[in-house]
């Protein structure tokens, strides 16, 4: 009789329950990932016809990062219902740490640290030694602290090429899973947590654009105001699709839309300031001015 093989799929996955333990204990809230990457716990919704966006309120796990917690009990509740999972994820933007992360990508032609450190010689800023991972493609992710109240949104290269960041409502993959690029490890010179405090004027870039002023003179910022700031948050809140079962584009064009039929004269100021909070939350800005222009002709034809 042959040895029975070892079952390396079990092994990945008690490594990667073991590291997000041991995350929990530095008060990191995680999730279990797949080797894609992605949350590994399948969606409770997904076979309904039309999902609502859901961040657990339904009470069933399978919801991304809003799964996320440092409960260890918790924690192998979510491993177990994903035994195909072999890594872990940790969400940005909890408290104690408030982590934001620059993911640096060096695929493609990108040199993201490279772009990091020319952004940090034109703004004038150090970068600090910090927790820092490396990725199997040979890129980093660098962990930064940042101030309780900040709403980094996530982009993908907004602030350079080869640089994405991860702020509250995304998460970072944590050192020791295993995908299907390989495993992320802890750089060998890295600090410990906690992380070093995002400098001041890297906070600066990676924050929500301030929305354009509105075009009509003397107008004080009565509902319009109003509509614009909640509109341009609606699309600054939006991931990838797929993520919270609404995706950045879906976003944008209802929020364009509402523009064109709430925003009057403001209209077209306020459609811009979408088009910004779209850009920086990922979307190609030729995309986001289609999507505009595609809603703009949606309302005036219901309009006539």
């Amino acid at each position: 009789m042959h040895p029975t093989a070892p079952d390396h799929s079990s092994s990945a996955h008690a490594q990667a329950l073991r590291s997000a333990l041991t995350a929990t204990t530095h008060g990191l809230a995680v999730i279990p990932l797949s080797r894609t990457k992605l949350p590994a716990v399948r969606s409770p919704h997904r076979d309904e016809p039309k999902p609502q966006p859901c961040r657990g309120e339904c009470g069933h796990l399978g919801h991304g990062v809003h799964d996320a917690t440092t409960d260890p009990d918790a924690v192998r509740a979510l491993f177990e219902a994903a035994p195909w999972a072999t890594g872990y994820g940790i969400a940005c933007g909890r408290p104690p740490h408030h982590l934001v992360g620059v993911d640096l990508d060096v695929k493609h032609g990108q040199d993201g640290p490279a772009a990091l450190a020319g952004l940090a010689r034109l703004h004038g800023f150090e970068i600090p030694d910090t927790v820092t991972v490396l990725t199997p493609s040979g890129g980093q992710h660098r962990w930064f602290s940042s101030p309780a109240d900040a709403r980094i949104p996530n982009s993908v290269g907004r602030i350079a090429p080869g640089i994405d960041i991860r702020g509250p409502g995304g998460y970072l993959v944590g050192p020791g899973s295993l995908t299907t690029a390989g495993r992320y490890a802890l750089a060998a010179d890295s600090p410990g947590l906690p992380a070093a405090p995002v400098p001041e004027q890297l906070l600066h870039l990676v924050l929500p654009p301030t929305p354009r002023p509105l075009s009509r003179p003397g107008r004080t910022a009565g509902t319009s105001g109003r509509t614009a700031t909640g509109l341009i948050r609606f699309v600054l809140d939006a991931t990838p699709a797929g993520k919270d079962g609404t995706g950045r584009n879906d976003r944008l064009y209802w929020a364009a839309c509402r523009a064109y039929e709430t925003g009057g004269p403001d209209a077209d100021g306020i459609a811009a300031a979408l088009v910004d909070a779209a850009v920086h939350v990922g979307l190609p800005e030729r995309e986001a001015l289609a999507t505009v222009a595609s809603a703009a002709r949606r309302t005036r034809r219901s309009s006539r």
